[in-house]
């Protein structure tokens, strides 16, 4: 199985870093091929929604790192996004890339997708909106939930190391069929 982590932390050794590098651990472990861009260390412009591409039948006005990105989502069997959650949602550099789907979207359609997200707060309710959003994309899109794991209370690494989350993400991706 080939599988895509998307990462969208400005913080190469943060919490949903941990998370990215325990479920890749597993992935491999189990005998998958994974891959990993990590959109804020990236250069990814924006969407303007000038539709120029068509979704899909030309390529977009912007030449940047989604010309790397794009053939590796239409080659993976598995889409993993590892997220801090940054006012109750994706981050932008990782939300940039979501925008910029648009020139893939019709043609990624029976995929798995897989969301990995920590935050800062204990409170459940800081996950909703970013549940919601995840809950859309995967109908939009036409991919199948194949898991998610939420590190609540995790601001800093030294938090998230001592919990169960990490061994939770090296499992999920171990356990990918």
């Amino acid at each position: 199985m080939r599988i895509l982590v998307i990462t969208g932390s400005p913080h190469k050794k943060g919490t949903s870093a941990l998370l990215a590098d325990e479920f890749i651990r597993g992935a491999k472990e189990a005998g998958h091929e994974v891959s990993r861009f990590d959109a804020a260390f990236e250069n990814v412009h924006p969407c303007i929604g000038c539709n120029k591409c068509e979704y899909g039948k030309n390529p977009c006005v912007f030449q940047d790192a989604m010309n790397k990105l794009n053939p590796m989502l239409l080659d993976s069997d598995v889409i993993v996004f590892a997220t801090p959650i940054y006012y109750w949602n994706f981050p932008a550099q990782l939300k940039a890339v979501i925008d910029r789907f648009q020139v893939t979207v019709f043609s990624m359609r029976g995929k798995k997708a897989v969301l990995l997200a920590t935050a800062a707060s204990k409170e459940s309710w800081v996950k909703d909106a970013l549940d919601m959003e995840f809950d859309n994309m995967l109908k939009f899109i036409g991919w199948e939930d194949a898991g998610r794991i939420y590190a609540l209370g995790c601001s800093v690494r030294e938090e998230i190391e001592n919990t169960n989350y990490p061994e939770q993400a090296y499992e999920l991706g171990k356990s990918l069929k």
